[in-house]
């Protein structure tokens, strides 16, 4: 194992590490695994802070209660806010001054009220002030074309931003299709109450896709799969599909990518965690895409970067 990470960070060794930022989110356990992907790669892991929308007020870290519905989600004429003044009076200017590019991280449910159709509310706890800061930081990446890598939740806050809708729950969707999903996607709960990590397959569907140059695959075998939501429709986005995974011949989308970005890839899945699960030696790690190809999501990043300072 010392001698693999060793060969992963031997190309950069000696020159200025590029600085990969990591989008604010409240849970820091989840940077971890990030933190270590982005350093077998050769770069450096920069935690960023909150990012806050100019209009609306704060109790500390979490945006005021009186902006939120029941159920943690931003309230329409809020999220209307956040939608018609994006980033303006945050500055993000001087946040990403020294940042090359930004990782959006897994996690729990966007608001539907920051779709770009609103959406009832899909059934979860929302986090509307992860939400916020989320949009705002994604929305002035793409703005000022900063290198984004979503993963996961990530994805979908990409796919957000650009225009797409989401499914809400893929249980219910398979439901609505007369199907008996299996999920795949996520396990069902434990005796003890816990979700898994599951694995499946990943089918790359355009060659001059951005994921094919890091995957050089028509399959990617065995991706970290935790989710319930995912990419509904992309039509008339900026966005491009370019992975797909098939359960009863019903396409779910696994990645998506903005052609007029110079690297601007979400995917579904979770190729950190099998980083994490190789690097700490979980039991069942070998159930997941091997360390390399998971780490090769961060190489190509700043590999990119690399190229065109």
């Amino acid at each position: 194992m010392v001698v693999l990470l060793i060969c992963l960070t031997a190309e950069v060794a000696g020159a200025q590490a590029v600085r990969v930022g990591l989008a604010w989110q409240p849970n820091p356990v989840a940077n971890d695994r990030v933190i270590r992907s982005i350093e077998l790669a050769g770069g450096k892991a920069v935690l960023l802070p909150q990012v806050r929308a100019a209009g609306l007020d704060y109790d500390s870290v979490w945006l005021k209660s009186k902006y939120l519905d029941e159920n943690g989600v931003l309230l329409p004429e809020c999220a209307l806010v956040v939608k018609r003044n994006t980033y303006c009076g945050a500055g993000l200017d001087t946040l990403l001054r020294d940042i090359d590019a930004v990782v959006f991280l897994g996690g729990g449910d966007i608001g539907s009220t920051l779709f770009r159709e609103p959406q009832p509310w899909g059934g979860e706890t929302c986090d509307a002030t992860r939400d916020v800061s989320e949009y705002l930081t994604m929305a002035y990446c793409l703005d000022h074309d900063i290198p984004v890598l979503g993963l996961c939740r990530g994805m979908q806050m990409l796919a957000v931003v650009s225009g797409a809708s989401l499914i809400q729950d893929l249980d219910t969707y398979f439901e609505s299709c007369g199907i008996d999903y299996e999920h795949m996607h996520r396990s069902l709960r434990d005796a003890d109450g816990n979700r898994h990590y599951m694995p499946h397959d990943v089918l790359v569907t355009d060659h001059e896709s951005l994921l094919y140059s890091i995957a050089l695959a028509d399959t990617i075998h065995d991706v970290p799969s935790w989710h319930h939501q995912a990419v509904g429709d992309v039509a008339g986005t900026p966005l491009k599909v370019s992975a797909v995974t098939l359960t009863h011949d019903v396409e779910v989308i696994e990645a998506v990518e903005r052609t007029d970005k110079k690297f601007a890839l979400g995917v579904q899945y979770h190729p950190e965690e099998a980083v994490r699960q190789y690097i700490y030696e979980v039991p069942g790690a070998n159930r997941f895409m091997p360390l390399c190809e998971g780490v090769n999501y961060f190489r190509k990043l700043i590999k990119i970067i690399e190229q065109t300072k």
